[in-house]
């Protein structure tokens, strides 16, 4: 076996090493079964919130056990068809086997990857906020197109998503809007997102087609489960009910019965204008709770603080990355400086190799400066 090929199986071992410490190997079996018994109990769905949670924990087990059953069986098949190339001197069986590990790899890197997302609220749901900044009704425009870029991203990761509101621009695009994405580790992937996101490109909005800047800050917060308790005082808020206006169209309500709440204490606003106003209520102060359990993880993890500290105010010198369509293409992060010339696929919603990097990166234990270094 070559050198090569060798080095690739060491990789793929080494990632079914760290899934297997990740998965609980040695219990796996016998919490599936805990599992099985459990979803087999006749007042499972009295308490649908619970019920929702089991069940989503029981499927996250048995596509771990998935996963690494086949990234192993895939390794072993590699290995034999290698060997029995090599011993009937068939080229052709070898070079097959030999690319299947090589792509095999990149699969087990991916997964190991994914195995990392096991912070105290990584497996969680999450909201994502995005603000218009600095360039008026540029910015507004970019704030429409990254609101696009996520849910297509989201789309594609089969994740649910849901608009909790929005507010139109004065001419275009959107001031600011939030959304709850639901799926398993949404909020352990688009954490990396939170900050200033910074475009360069000819405006369409400027006749004399000059180049322009534009910012817009995102912000990613847990959405904070049953299982966390998060007390707030009544006294500490205020609420809310205004008309809530919009242009209209797929992705903007108009109704009678938003809400906004403020937090004293903090200063934190949120809002949620859905068709009734018991359900605003029960969004706002739920995308509350969120925000201040972000806050006590960013006090907790110097890791997490540094993912969030750039996203203040949306102009110049915050930005954790540029998307630069003119004069040439390119994305580029300033994290961890992984780029990429493909600007229409990172605004179709490809990426996962931004994601990727920033979470080796904090597995790396790096700080933005030292990444930057590097």
């Amino acid at each position: 076996m070559r050198a090569e090929v060798q080095n690739s199986v060491a990789a793929i071992e080494k990632s079914l090493d760290l899934l297997k410490q990740r998965l609980g190997w040695e219990t796996s079996a016998h919490r599936l079964e805990e599992f099985n018994a459990r979803t087999e109990d006749p007042e499972l769905w009295n308490d649908p919130a619970a019920a929702q949670k089991l069940m989503r924990d029981r499927q996250m087990l048995i596509d771990a056990l998935a996963t690494f059953d086949g990234i192993q069986q895939e390794l072993s098949d590699g290995i034999e068809l290698i060997e029995m190339g090599e011993v009937e001197e068939d080229l052709e069986v070898v070079k097959e086997a030999e690319d299947g590990l090589f792509a095999l790899e990149k699969v087990a890197a991916q997964k190991e990857l994914e195995a990392l997302l096991d912070g105290e609220a990584d497996g969680n749901d999450t909201f994502l906020e995005i603000n218009s900044g600095a360039g008026g009704t540029e910015s507004c425009d970019w704030a429409n197109m990254l609101a696009r870029m996520y849910v297509r991203w989201a789309e594609k990761k089969g994740y649910k998503v849901e608009l909790q509101s929005e507010t139109a621009g004065e001419e275009a695009g959107i001031k600011s809007a939030a959304y709850k994405i639901t799926g398993v580790n949404a909020y352990g992937w688009l954490k990396s997102e939170s900050g200033v996101h910074r475009l360069v490109r000819i405006s369409p909005f400027d006749s004399a087609a000059k180049r322009h800047t534009s910012f817009t800050s995102i912000k990613v917060y847990p959405v904070v489960d049953d299982n966390i308790e998060i007390e707030v005082n009544p006294a500490d808020i205020r609420i809310d009910t205004y008309r809530s206006s919009g242009a209209g169209g797929q992705h903007v309500n108009t109704t009678d019965s938003a809400v906004r709440i403020t937090h004293a204490p903090t200063g934190i606003v949120v809002t949620s204008s859905e068709k009734s106003q018991h359900q605003n209520r029960e969004i706002a102060m739920k995308a509350l709770k969120s925000r201040l359990y972000q806050m006590e993880l960013d006090k907790r993890s110097a890791l997490v603080n540094e993912a969030h500290e750039s996203a203040g105010d949306a102009g110049w010198g915050n930005q954790i990355r540029s998307y630069v369509l003119q004069p040439y293409q390119m994305v580029k992060d300033l994290r961890t400086n992984y780029e990429t010339s493909d600007t229409k696929g990172v605004l179709d919603g490809d990426l996962d190799g931004f994601m990727a990097a920033t979470l080796a990166l904090n597995v790396a234990g790096k700080s933005r400066s030292e990444a930057q270094g590097d």
